[in-house]
């Protein structure tokens, strides 16, 4: 089989080209592709009645990598203000994380909601 070399790589658009007056000076532009960046979620957990703050404190945990004193204190505010963030994310990630959590709260059966908002 003989040795095709590298792949070709489609070429690249042309740069625009623009005269100025004068002799016959060329400027040539490119525009920059800019990338927007993805719009971010927080994760949001809700305080209700019935779940034990050890459940919530195992959540921020495991599901939001939360060393122990930071998940205490994010259990804390969501005990007593009615809800708290979890942490800011991609739209997917942040579905995903809402989905995992309210599967591990099911399964444990705790009411604990969660939810995620537009940051």
């Amino acid at each position: 089989m003989p040795d095709e070399g590298p792949p070709q790589l489609p070429p690249k658009a042309p740069p625009r080209v623009r005269r100025e007056g004068g002799a016959g000076a060329v400027v040539a532009e490119r525009k920059a592709a800019r990338t927007k960046p993805p719009s971010l979620y927080q994760v949001v957990l809700l305080n209700d009645d019935y779940t034990p703050m050890e459940f919530v404190v195992m959540v921020l945990q495991q599901y939001f990598l939360r060393d122990l004193s930071t998940a205490t204190h994010i259990m804390l505010k969501i005990h007593h203000e009615g809800r708290g963030v979890c942490g800011v994310y991609p739209k997917d990630i942040a579905a995903t994380k809402v989905e995992l959590v309210l599967a591990a709260a099911r399964r444990d059966g705790h009411p604990l909601q969660c939810i995620m908002e537009a940051a």
